[in-house]
């Protein structure tokens, strides 16, 4: 019994110290000590390739097209550094996030292969990382990790961090032959996406559809501020029944999933603040294989996904905070304080 006594305690003791180790993980924490050891691996060449002023212009210059950008790429690293600078990506993003953001950078290799490419212009190797003001705990810095198809941008301030603007996109959409035939990164994008359009009776998908093709891209593409202009809403969450609300709902949470639980938990605040202000739109055919698109609209954030290019095989998603992208509304008190001063 005394035994039985002491393997109890000994395996409460463990839980508890596991427990503890998981609540004590902070994101921001990780991602300063992370960069940290990517920084220092680096040489001074390759390091003034890599970073930036925090105030530097630079940080907001995003896009997700292949053309030249700022930053040191995997391809300029030794195998070491690609190690660290992967950690870096991981320390930004959930365990989700992380294979469609390196599921999407396999792509390049297809491209290059489909497009006959010598000239470097399709390189899964040509992701660019870049580290914005002095990593610490007490510093407000920020880090982007960016290429074709993969835009991920982070701001830490105060132990807080903010991810956005953040794109992933896949080209192709489905991989169709060869060895990886049927991989698709943004696979449940489209599939909830067309749940919850497939569930609307005739009225709601009416109301919900706000073109008859669908767009050839993301509206707000690589603005610097998320915002639609002279859009018609869509259908009012409000008007969904309660499996309609439950779909719309997954559908959310696989874009707020991207990233680590403690951010993650950030979206969903934000997503709170948005009330019942909140509605979905679709453009273009229901049917699997046609042009589509859709977005999920709130007054504090906005989601959009496009699969129309390439015979609707290349898709683009973007998880976007009207008042949050780059980390403004987290930096607003910074911003004030600095001002004043």
């Amino acid at each position: 019994m005394t035994n039985l006594k002491w393997r109890l305690l000994a395996i409460g003791s463990a839980a508890a110290l596991l427990t503890s180790a998981y609540v004590r993980t902070n994101t921001a924490s990780t991602m300063t000590r992370t960069a940290q050891a990517f920084l220092n691996s680096l040489q001074d060449d390759q390091k003034s390739k890599a970073t930036f002023q925090f105030s530097d212009d630079e940080r907001m210059n995003w896009h997700f097209i292949p053309k030249v950008r700022k930053g040191l790429t995997l391809g300029e690293m030794q195998p070491y550094q690609r190690h660290l600078a992967t950690a870096l990506l991981s320390a930004g993003l959930s365990q989700s996030g992380l294979i469609k953001a390196t599921s999407i950078m396999s792509l390049e290799e297809i491209l290059k292969i489909v497009e006959k490419d010598t000239t470097g212009r399709r390189d899964p190797l040509k992701y660019h990382f870049s580290v914005f003001g002095e990593p610490s705990d007490t510093a407000t810095w920020g880090y982007r990790v960016e290429g074709h198809h993969c835009s991920l941008n982070f701001t830490i301030h105060n132990g807080k961090v903010a991810a956005g603007p953040m794109f992933f996109g896949a080209n192709p959409h489905e991989v169709r032959e060869g060895p990886r035939k049927g991989l698709r990164p943004l696979a449940n994008e489209e599939d909830l996406g067309r749940d919850v359009v497939a569930a609307l009776d005739a009225t709601q998908r009416k109301t919900a559809t706000v073109a008859e093709q669908a767009y050839k891209d993301i509206l707000t593409e690589a603005s610097r501020k998320a915002a639609l202009q002279g859009q018609p809403s869509g259908l009012p969450a409000s008007r969904m029944n309660s499996r309609q609300r439950d779909l719309l709902n997954r559908l959310i949470d696989e874009y707020v999933s991207n990233v680590p639980d403690q951010v993650a938990q950030a979206r969903r605040e934000v997503i709170k603040k948005s009330g019942n202000n909140l509605f979905f739109a679709w453009a273009g055919p229901i049917e699997k294989n046609a042009p589509h698109y859709y977005r999920v609209q709130g007054s504090t954030f906005l989601i959009e996904y496009d699969n129309t290019q390439n015979g609707a095989n290349h898709s683009h998603t973007v998880w976007r905070e009207i008042d949050g992208d780059f980390g403004l509304d987290l930096l607003k008190e910074h911003y004030q304080t600095s001002h004043t001063r």
